[in-house]
């Protein structure tokens, strides 16, 4: 059956759906998407001094067709009165500090929301005697450390000393659900956390429990401290002439990055057909670099690009964005030249090249590496199998450039 056909099947119309998070990127758009499927939809939603509405309510337009309950998931009697108010049938439960770098700064901040928070959801629903099911947003952050290559393992255990547990077999990728969790931040440990306290309770008490580790979701909305957000913010500026040169973290860094929309449809697939107490990853199938992200930012933005060098040390790579469409990893997806040689090892940008230079036909763009955004652990490659999920019907209908071009739309806006 065509996905397109299948999709239409499903329906959440005059269903009751309780979404916690909802003024987030994810949990707005999964609103939008089932409001325009009929269902009923209410949003758990902390109180603002100013009473003013989240940005992504806004921008998506569903203010008046949502019903907004205060509370907050540190708090369990407010969320018990919600659910009391909403009677789901479903709950997406999105709610979580989710900016990775602000996990090492606050870690016992994000661990009272993302884990204090589960659980009381959890036991929320349990006392309440509803039985609704629930979609918990798990992330691929909870995978971590994996190793594409010989190499990559041996620089870690130079760098941590141990790795746990140690790998089976390298190259690690693509993951899957199966594999094993490393997690590099306290952002990902509260993951990891939520993640088995959902399948604890189908377990314990038959709560209807499903669990999608969802690879980096993007597109327009999404906030300005991620790095999609902060290249593509940045190239628009650029373009502007309101700065004059792009500044960015690790470039070598490798995501699977899928557009919200194929995300979203992920998560209401596997809230109709998940089983309960499982796991799926959900994801594109392909990984490119934050150093292609940027480059094809610019690309889309009007640039032709004939090569990049270090600021220091002379690395060069002629036409980097050119498209390569070799398997990687048992899989065959695009990626760019940049990414080919990044992933066979032949090229890699450190700190002290202190940035890079783009050449253009519109002349050179200084691309500056910062510090400070830098992690203190940081994951180099993520990417997903996702046969679990296809055998339920799903498929990624967009591409990277795709995402890039919803988000530099986005972003054409000055006021954003």
């Amino acid at each position: 059956m065509l996905w397109l056909d299948y999709y239409k099947k499903m329906s959440f119309k005059n269903k009751n759906i309780f979404i916690t998070g909802i003024s987030g990127f994810a949990g707005s758009h999964i609103a939008r998407h089932l409001l325009n499927n009929g269902a009923n939809v209410y949003g758990l939603l902390r109180r603002r001094a100013d009473g003013s509405l989240p940005q992504n309510i806004k921008y998506l337009g569903i203010e008046n067709s949502i019903e907004l309950l205060e509370g907050d998931v540190r708090d369990i009697s407010s969320i018990a009165a919600a659910l009391d108010h909403s009677q789901p049938d479903f709950i997406f439960h999105l709610a979580a500090q989710s900016f990775i770098p602000s996990s090492f700064i606050s870690p016992t901040e994000i661990m009272d929301t993302n884990c204090g928070g589960t659980a009381n959801l959890l036991e929320a629903v349990r006392t309440s005697g509803m039985d609704p099911v629930i979609v918990f947003a798990g992330s691929s952050e909870e995978y971590g450390l994996t190793f594409a290559s010989d190499s990559q393992y041996k620089r870690a255990l130079e760098k941590y000393g141990a790795i746990f547990p140690p790998p089976i077999a390298i190259p690690e990728l693509p993951i899957t659900e199966t594999s094993p969790l490393r997690p590099m931040s306290p952002y990902a440990v509260s993951k990891v956390y939520g993640d088995f306290i959902m399948r604890n309770y189908h377990t314990c008490y038959g709560t209807k429990t499903v669990i999608s580790r969802s690879f980096n979701n993007e597109g327009a909305g999404r906030g300005k401290m991620f790095v999609t957000a902060t290249i593509t913010n940045q190239v628009m500026q650029y373009q502007r002439g309101e700065i004059d040169k792009i500044m960015i973290g690790n470039v070598n860094a490798f995501r699977d990055w899928s557009h919200i929309d194929d995300v979203v449809s992920g998560y209401c697939l596997l809230a109709q057909k998940g089983t309960y107490g499982e796991v799926y990853n959900q994801g594109s199938q392909r990984t490119n670099s934050i150093l292609s992200y940027l480059l094809l930012s610019l690309e889309s933005a009007g640039f032709t690009i004939d090569k990049i060098k270090a600021i220091k040390g002379g690395k060069t790579v002629e036409n980097p964005t050119e498209i390569d469409v070799s398997e990687a990893f048992g899989l065959r997806f695009e990626k760019t030249r940049a990414d080919k040689l990044l992933l066979d090892g032949k090229i890699e940008f450190h700190l002290q090249d202190s940035g890079i230079i783009v050449f253009t036909d519109k002349g050179k763009i200084t691309i500056g590496f910062d510090a400070d955004r830098f992690r203190p652990a940081d994951v180099p490659i993520l990417l997903t199998r996702t046969d679990k999920i296809r055998q339920l019907g799903f498929k990624a209908n967009h591409s990277l450039k795709d995402i890039i071009s919803d988000q530099l739309d986005y972003y054409g806006d000055p006021d954003r």
